[in-house]
């Protein structure tokens, strides 16, 4: 079934008067798209709405990577770190072509830091148990420097090297929306909430919502609706109750992507220790090198949030404090910016980076479930616990979670991932049928982005718009915004050949892309 005629039936479905579903889930992040899936799994009728696309917000954002969290353990957060962990392997078996283990190697500089570390890691493995990638341990200085080349040598003693996991943000999220499909279940995009639906008593019996293709109205009944759209809870919140407590605090993380040569290697580094307070990584990911990330306290959301000079400058100066080729402007191919929808602190005088990664469930009198905070690499355990809730809400037997053990979408066990069609996973094999078919025709060389993955993302992946294309399908503008902006009229031409749109549909989509991309240029 192609992704237009999935959103035919997904329409025809919420269009039938007599439906009334058991669920409905608010947001297409990580955290909606996790509880959609699991509802689904547990045979509730669940739908699942998001007003742009799958992960345009924070879910597309992140660091890339999958992991426990090093630095937690220095917070104490000794059980986030160990559900992390477990959750990181869950990950890795159920999503095998997107979750791979990566290296990391913290340089060190002294004893005292090889103590330090090797111990603190040490405690990582053991919190990870079964489900660890691998062992941490010491190596040289002479074995540092090769396994990461360009990075500074003067008085470094050796390094600390262990294992965590990376994946890619919004093909997850894809796959994961597939699955939902393919199990049963429904999910949107372009598709917004504006108001909920109450009885006399106050209490929500489900969503007024529009179809932002069309303007077309829709009243959607369900037993149990919940809010999971990350920085953006406290908008739902407000159609929910005008006067309610504040239960977010924002902070903004941003990336800068470089070319590999920076750090000409296929592991990654750490810097343990910022003038921040917090980590920085430095991760291959596509052939590019990913540095990051900031944690600076935001007053207003953004979909498209962007990079604050003060952020950008942090990242070269402390990339230029560790690297021997030292990373200017000029050098940066993209910088992207994303929100973490942290807990509102217990104090005023509590920092973001302070405020635990954990989530939260918050029940509202009107019976609206709101989820809050956590991370991509918990987002199956956030929905268990929510899914828990919602039985308890709507007093139905409890039935087990197996999402544990579900293979997400594409999932496959012998994935190469030096091949640029890894992300594809099982459906790898049909696009290169259609890749040879259409005589391996080039998007971009530089990319490696053929003519067949535009057409694929359309008819298979839910793509509506260009900037759902280079910005979540590919992954286009983060690697290379320039590049992306390069090929932005062949692709919108390419798409409206299929969707069958005029000519102002391509000057519009090309128009509304170009806005969005000059920010991740930084020259």
């Amino acid at each position: 079934m192609s992704s237009s005629d999935y959103r035919a039936q997904c329409l025809n479905a919420i269009n039938s008067k007599q439906k009334v579903w058991d669920l409905i889930v608010i947001g297409g992040g990580a955290t909606g798209l996790g509880i959609a899936l699991d509802a689904t799994m547990r045979g509730l009728k669940t739908l699942l709405v998001e007003r742009a696309d799958f992960a345009k917000g924070t879910s597309s954002r992140s660091t890339k990577l999958v992991h426990g969290g090093v630095r937690y353990l220095a917070n104490g957060e000794l059980k986030l770190v160990r559900e992390a962990s477990i959750e990181r392997g869950y990950l890795k078996r159920n999503a095998a072509h997107l979750v791979k283990d990566q290296i990391f190697i913290i340089p060190v500089y002294s004893y005292f830091q090889v103590i330090k570390y090797t111990i603190g890691l040490k405690i990582y493995d053991w919190i990870a148990g079964r489900l660890s990638f691998g062992s941490s341990y010491f190596i040289s200085r002479t074995k540092t420097l090769a396994q990461l080349p360009g990075i500074k040598s003067k008085n470094l003693v050796g390094g600390v090297l262990y294992h965590d996991g990376q994946f890619d943000d919004a093909r997850l999220a894809l796959n994961l929306a597939q699955t939902i499909w393919e199990k049963g279940g429904y999910a949107i995009n372009y598709f917004t909430t504006t108001a909920l639906l109450k009885d006399a008593d106050q209490k929500v019996f489900g969503i007024q919502a529009m179809d932002l293709e069309t303007g077309l109205q829709y009243n959607i009944h369900a037993k149990s609706v919940v809010n999971a759209t990350g920085v953006f809870a406290d908008e739902i919140l407000t159609l929910d109750n005008q006067i309610h407590k504040k239960i977010l605090s924002v902070s903004q993380g941003i990336h800068l992507v470089l070319p590999a040569s920076f750090l000409p290697t296929t592991n990654a580094l750490m810097i343990p220790e910022t003038s921040d307070g917090r980590v920085l990584f430095a991760v291959p990911w596509h052939n590019k090198l990913i540095l990051g990330t900031t944690d600076t306290p935001i007053d207003k959301t953004d979909i498209e949030p962007k990079a604050l000079e003060q952020e950008i400058e942090f990242i070269l100066e402390t990339a230029t404090a560790h690297l021997t080729k030292k990373p200017t402007r000029a050098d940066v191919l993209s910088v992207f910016a994303g929100l973490r929808p942290l807990a509102a602190p217990q104090s005023i005088h509590q920092k973001t980076k302070e405020i635990s990664r954990g989530h939260k469930i918050i029940v509202s009198a009107s019976g609206l479930i709101s989820v809050i905070g956590g991370k991509w690499t918990t987002y199956r355990k956030m929905a268990e616990d929510t899914l828990d809730t919602i039985e308890k809400q709507l007093e139905i037997t409890h039935i087990k979670c197996t999402t544990t053990n579900l293979l997400i979408h594409g999932s496959s066990p012998n994935t190469d991932f030096s091949n640029p069609l890894y992300v594809y996973g099982t459906d790898a094999k049909a696009l290169k049928k259609n890749i040879a078919a259409d005589g391996n025709e080039m998007i971009s060389e530089a990319l490696q982005i053929h003519k067949a993955q535009i057409v694929w993302a359309i008819e298979n992946e839910m793509a509506r718009t260009l900037e759902d294309v280079l910005q979540r399908r590919t992954r286009a503008l983060f690697l290379d915004a320039k590049e992306s902006i390069r090929i932005a009229q062949p692709v919108a031409e390419l798409m409206a050949n299929i969707l069958h749109k005029d000519s102002n549909w391509i000057k519009n989509q090309v128009d509304d892309f170009n806005s969005i991309a000059k920010h991740y240029l930084l020259n």
